[in-house]
């Protein structure tokens, strides 16, 4: 076990870099929409003045009549809002974005430890990995651009990112962390 949390850590650092590269290089920009200087000036203003506090708002929520009104004329926008606001290169972010990867890992890990004695193939190991990230992601990601209309390419560009991190991450440990009796129990079997 002490094996699996140092591949745990192996990993995580491997889904950090990987994440660094999707989402905090100019790279990561490829998913958003632009506007002007003054365009974002005037909507940071409106935000100000018209939210209250950090939260994730539906504008315009569809919680009256009138509301649901404007909801189906548009525009609609979940706004996810932090009042205070916070540095773009925040060491906090990168702290606790670095222990979120260790725990996903560590996940990976226990989950893909638990079936290492039945499942003892390397592309099968691989295609378990791969599966259910992409499900996982299916749910939690793309759903957004099913139920809630967020657009497709902010989505398609966070799949394959955050893809690309589960798959990595899970690489190192399937590669370097699991137990490898499993696998040479499983080649014995088949001689």
């Amino acid at each position: 076990m002490p094996k699996l949390v140092l591949g745990a850590v192996a990993a995580a650092i491997a889904m950090f870099i990987t994440g660094f590269i999707f989402f905090a290089t100019p790279l990561g920009q490829i998913a958003y929409g632009s506007a002007t200087e003054a365009q974002q000036a005037a909507v940071q203003n409106a935000l100000a003045a018209n939210l209250s506090g950090t939260a994730t708002y539906v504008v315009p929520s569809p919680d009256t009549p009138a509301t649901t009104v404007l909801f189906g004329k548009g525009p609609v926008a979940t706004v996810h809002y932090n009042s205070a606001g916070f540095s773009v290169a925040s060491p906090d972010a990168l702290i606790a974005g670095l222990v979120l990867d260790l725990i996903v890992a560590l996940l990976i890990g226990l989950a893909l430890y638990g079936v290492a004695g039945r499942v003892t193939q390397f592309v099968d190991r691989v295609r378990l990995l791969v599966l259910f990230s992409v499900a996982a992601l299916l749910i939690g990601l793309v759903s957004d651009s099913v139920w809630l209309h967020v657009d497709w390419v902010y989505t398609l560009y966070a799949f394959v990112g955050s893809l690309a991190m589960l798959v990595v991450g899970g690489l190192v440990i399937i590669r370097w962390f699991l137990p490898a009796a499993a696998v040479a129990a499983a080649s014995a079997e088949q001689v």
